[in-house]
């Protein structure tokens, strides 16, 4: 896989996984929030809010979690150069 690839996959990790974390806050909230049909806060209502929000909270860490893996399996590159001779003349 060359560098532009790795990079590119390494940019839709992080959109994918910000963009999932936002969802995941936004439908909790909407869990929170959520009113009956009399205006009043309930607390039993509002399921699918809270397991859409625990989906997008599973799929942003699973994001984290493959770009720690890519990031950790990467073969480390040293660079050994020696320094340069001078001469005394």
């Amino acid at each position: 896989m060359s560098y532009t690839e790795k990079s590119l996959t390494k940019v839709l990790l992080w959109f994918v996984g910000l963009f999932m974390a936002a969802i995941a806050i936004w439908q909790f909230c909407l869990f929170v929030v959520f009113k009956d049909a009399h205006g009043a806060l309930d607390a039993q209502g509002g399921a699918l809010n809270l397991w859409l929000a625990i989906g997008a909270t599973a799929i942003a860490c699973a994001c984290v979690f493959v770009g720690i893996l890519r990031h950790i399996n990467q073969p480390e590159e040293f660079h050994i150069t020696s320094a340069p001779e001078h001469s005394n003349t």
